[in-house]
């Protein structure tokens, strides 16, 4: 099952994006590191984006994660003001009282604005790893309920995801930028609902989960600190999240 997933990662990227300059919203995560390293492999022109306040966990682990990749990378430091800005303008473009979405289009936002100063048009995110590969402690607690109530809680995730995308697509066209989720395109989420569970997840204390993704970026070269890394979420990694409590 682990080459059938290399081989379905590689295609989605491939058949998603014909292009070769992208840029990869980038993290450092096994996520956007496996993503990275595949358009790498494919011959593309990747440059890598991070988004993040001073000191955060994200902007100090990409750039470490980036320079052992050996890719092109900008990190886009927010501040209060811009931030700011960002946050109004999301909440009345989207018209969403979802937090993790807003401050996820407000992420996008900034990557999408350093994506047109670079001059590149497309965007890749990793969006779909975590609803497919069980990478939420949401599938912890659903575990010992059965693989029907965790198939059914990922499917409610993916709805959702689908949902943020298109918010997220909002927000990036403004600036003239298109975000591709390589992840999320139906052929790949039907091939990931076909891989067991047992291999994805292996209990309700599995802290790390996503296991079977994370031996396809270590078979791919991802460096391990990446691979098994254990999840932070963008708002999270970013101080985004924090920066957006003291504004609600």
């Amino acid at each position: 099952m682990l080459e059938e997933l290399r081989d379905a990662l590689y295609s989605a990227v491939r058949l998603t994006v014909p292009e070769k300059t992208v840029a990869v919203a980038f993290s450092g995560g096994v996520d956007s590191s496996l993503l990275a390293k595949i358009c790498s492999d494919l011959g593309k022109r990747v440059t890598l984006l991070t988004v993040g306040f001073a000191g955060s966990h994200d902007v100090g682990f990409s750039k470490k994660i980036a320079g052992m990749l050996g890719l092109e990378h900008k990190v886009v430091e927010l501040d209060s003001g811009q931030f700011e800005q960002d946050l109004a303008h999301v909440r009345k473009t989207i018209g969403c009282d979802n937090t993790s979405h807003i401050e996820n289009c407000v992420a996008y936002a900034s990557i999408a604005r350093a994506a047109k100063e670079a001059g590149i048009k497309i965007v890749l995110s990793a969006n779909g790893c975590d609803e497919l590969f069980c990478g939420y402690n949401g599938y912890r607690a659903v575990y010992d309920k059965g693989e029907n109530a965790v198939k059914k809680l990922m499917e409610e995730k993916i709805s959702n995801e689908l949902v943020l995308v298109q918010e997220i697509s909002q927000i990036a066209k403004e600036f003239g930028v298109e975000v591709r989720q390589p992840f999320l395109s139906p052929a790949f989420i039907e091939f990931a609902k076909t891989i067991p569970v047992g291999q994805k997840i292996k209990g309700a204390d599995d802290m790390m989960r996503k296991h079977i993704l994370r031996q396809a970026a270590l078979a791919a070269d991802v460096p391990e600190e990446s691979a098994m890394k254990p999840k932070k979420a963008l708002q999270y990694g970013s101080s985004i999240h924090k920066n957006f409590k003291k504004r609600r």
